[in-house]
This record gives structure tokens, C-alpha cells and sequence, in this order.
């Protein structure tokens, strides 16, 4: 008589079962549930195209922003190549009359100007990518479009045919580096595993599959498109507004658990008007996407010491009532914060909370009539001193990750007396 007995159970991530029997002394391995071939179809899909251990190795917003990112990816290839054929017909493909030596001027020029774009884009802004990576990476598709349709427009202005793709040029240079630098960005928040080599290379196959589909689609257009710039600028428009619209559902669909100055902003004054701590969803829902300029009074991180201190009275007035291993100050419309050497992620949350807070206040012109900015910081040191550790603990507890951020901090770090003459 045959004697089966379990041995032992595996899995493999939350995707497949197998068990281990013994009939008779010889160990067989069985699948647990269903083994068609259209499982392992789909599993042979996911091993490529997803990383491994997915869905647990990465953040539960992952899939939802890959659906909507192959969107934007596949419009986007399309809407290049609409690009592209205008582009090699301004340099002169097709025209027994252009020369290769003038085609290969614009189009050094074009790539010449792009790198000094990038290079020049990356040093001015390359800090804020990290911590405004939705903003960026919104912006940045935003300029790709425009750079499209200043490429499809160049060759209806030969005049100006080099100034224009050499402009459009800049733009994709700094769409380049925007996208590139924010989607590193996205990619550490989606790893869960320290899996980001994975993730990004997973990433990397799926953008080369959405490429392919869309160079065949492009294919079948590319005869349609010819000579005829009614159906250029109408596919283009309606290719345009699918990728926005499929960019802006993306980054709307990322659910970021690290503070960064809009966060912490919306989660503190949430906090100060009923005490209720709002969750990583619920924050990351009223976080705005799109890039905000003209604010009347800014903030600024970790600055250096004469940005606001300007002599030993204001020293003694930046520490009063201040036990804390910063300094906080209002200078030319701006709240700025010395930072000391020993600062942590959660001195950088506090410090950047007060700023926030000082922020609301001083852009109110009534409040600035009725106190002077350094009353101001006063009442902002009594106020962190009674909330935060509670706040803190609040935060921590809905799921917020305190141990880094992604503030906007300079490197500048400052030691002082404790008391000047």
C-alpha cells in the first residue's frame, strides 16, 4: 500500500505554492493551485517585465504609476517620431538642393547647445530634483512636448530653422536630465528591498517594449504623415494631450511616505487646526503637482550664518527661548535655518516645521503689522516646544518615515555661542 505524506511547502513570493511529497519513500514535487499555461504565461511576463519578489519588493503605488508611465511612454514615442520627420526634412532630406555640410552644422549645433543646457540645468536645479520629484518629472514631460512642437513648427520657418531645434534642443537637454534624475528618485521610493538596480533595469524593459509597439505603429503612420501638415499637427495634439494627461495620472498615483516641504506643510497645518495627523495618501492626494512660483516670503535650509545673522544682538535674539541645535531667522522676505553639525533627519523635520509655520504667518500682511519677524520666531520656538514631540509621534504612527527626508537642505553647518557680548 502506498504511504503519501507532506515533506514540505514553498513559495515563491505571493505568486506561486509547491509542496513536497513522499509516495513510498521517493519525494515528489507537486504546484499548490492551478499550473495552466496560461500561468506560466504570465509568469514568464512578470519575471520579465516586473522585478523580482514584485509585488511585495516594491511600494503599492508601483503598478498604477508603470501602467500610466507606459502610457505617456507610448504617446510620447509617437509624437517623436511626428518630431523626427520634421526634423530631418528642416536639415534637408529629401532636397537635392541642401547640402550634407549644412545639416551637419545644425544638427552639431543643436547637440552641441543641449549639453551645455544640461550641464547648466543640473547645476542650478539639480538639488531640488530630490525633493520636488513630481513637480520635475510633470515639468519635465511638459518641455518635451514643447520641444516636439517647436521641432514640427522649425521647418515652416527656414529662416530660423537653427535657432529653433537648437532651442528645442535645450529644452530636451533639460527634459533629460529632469526625467533621468527624477526617476531615480521614484525608483528609490518603489524599492522596498534595496532593489533598485531591479526595479530600474525592469523599468528600462518595459520603456524598450512600449518603444518597440510604438516604432511599429510609427511605422504604419510614417506614409500617412508625408506632406501632409494638417495630419501632423492633428496627431500631434491629440498624442500631446493623451501623454499629459496619462504624466499627470502618474504622478498623481505615487504616494511618497517621506516629508519634503509641501508635505510636511500640508501635514503640519493639518495638524495645528484639529489634531488630526493626516496619512501618506491622504497628503500625498493635496500635494500640488505643478510648479509654483512668486511665493512672498521663501524658505531656505541649512544656509550659511551671515544669511541670517547679521550682528551679536541678532545671535542673542535667534537664541532666544531656542534650545535647539539650529538657528531660525526672517531676512529679506525669507525664513532661513543655520543648522549645527549634529543635525538629524528629525531636528531637520522640526526645524523645517517651524519654518513652514513662520512661512504661513509672515505671508500674511496683518500679522507682520502686529508683531516684528524676530517676535515671530519667539512664538514659533514656544509653539514647536508644546506640539512637536507629539506631532512627531503622530506621523510616525499613520506611516510617515522620520529617519530621512527629502527636504531642500544646503550643506552649510554652523557651531555658535550659546551667548554673545
Amino acid at each position: 500500500m502506498d504511504r503519501v505524506g507532506l515533506l514540505a511547502t514553498e513559495r515563491y513570493g505571493s505568486g506561486e505554492s509547491w509542496r513536497y511529497l513522499t509516495d513510498d519513500g521517493v519525494m515528489k514535487r507537486d504546484r499548490t493551485g492551478s499550473g495552466s499555461s496560461r500561468n506560466s504565461v504570465i509568469g514568464a511576463f512578470k519575471s520579465v517585465f516586473l522585478p523580482q519578489g514584485y509585488p511585495e519588493s516594491v511600494s503599492g503605488d508601483y503598478l498604477q504609476y508603470q501602467l500610466w508611465d507606459t502610457v505617456q511612454a507610448f504617446s510620447s514615442a509617437l509624437s517623436g517620431t511626428l518630431a523626427t520627420q520634421a526634423s530631418l526634412r528642416g536639415v534637408g532630406v529629401g532636397n537635392q538642393q541642401a547640402t550634407v555640410a549644412a545639416a551637419t552644422v545644425t544638427w552639431i549645433l543643436k547637440d552641441g547647445t543641449g549639453m551645455l543646457g544640461r550641464i547648466l540645468f543640473a547645476w542650478q536645479k539639480g538639488s531640488k530634483l530630490d525633493s520636488e520629484a513630481k513637480k520635475w518629472r510633470l515639468f519635465a514631460d511638459v518641455l518635451n512636448d514643447v520641444a516636439m512642437f517647436m521641432e514640427i513648427l522649425a521647418p515652416y520657418f527656414p529662416t530660423s530653422f537653427t535657432l529653433i531645434v537648437c532651442t528645442a534642443g535645450i529644452f530636451k537637454s533639460i527634459v533629460g536630465v529632469a526625467g533621468g534624475a527624477t526617476r531615480a528618485a521614484l525608483t528609490v521610493h518603489q524599492a522596498r528591498r534595496d532593489n533598485m538596480a531591479d526595479i530600474s533595469a525592469k523599468d528600462g524593459s518595459q520603456e524598450t517594449l512600449v518603444n518597440l509597439a510604438g516604432l511599429l505603429v510609427s511605422l504604419m503612420l510614417v506614409p500617412l504623415i508625408v506632406n501632409n501638415p494638417v495630419l501632423i499637427f492633428t496627431l500631434f495634439f491629440l498624442f500631446t494631450i493623451l501623454h499629459l494627461f496619462a504624466n499627470y495620472k502618474a504622478v498623481r498615483s505615487v504616494v511618497m511616505e517621506t516629508f519634503n516641504e509641501v508635505r510636511l506643510s500640508i501635514v503640519l497645518q493639518q495638524y495645528l487646526m484639529d489634531r488630526r495627523v493626516l496619512s501618506p495618501i491622504e497628503a500625498n492626494q493635496r500635494e500640488p503637482v505643478f510648479l509654483e512660483f512668486g511665493k512672498t516670503v521663501s524658505v531656505k535650509l541649512g544656509v550659511k550664518l551671515q544669511d541670517l545673522i547679521q550682528s551679536p544682538e541678532d545671535l542673542n535674539l535667534s537664541l532666544k527661548k531656542n534650545h535647539t541645535p539650529y538657528l531660525i531667522g526672517v531676512k529679506n522676505d525669507r525664513v532661513c535655518v543655520c543648522f549645527g553639525p549634529d543635525m538629524s533627519a528629525r531636528d531637520e523635520i522640526r526645524a523645517a516645521c517651524q519654518a513652514v509655520w513662520l512661512q504661513v504667518k509672515l505671508s500674511d500682511p496683518q500679522t507682520r503689522k502686529q508683531q516684528t519677524d524676530w517676535e515671530m520666531v519667539h512664538k514659533s520656538h514656544e509653539l514647536m516646544d508644546s506640539i512637536f514631540d507629539p506631532f512627531i509621534q503622530g506621523v510616525e504612527a499613520v506611516g510617515w518615515i522620520t529617519t530621512r527626508t527629502l527636504l531642500d537642505c544646503d550643506e552649510w553647518r554652523v557651531e555658535w555661542k550659546r551667548k554673545t557680548n
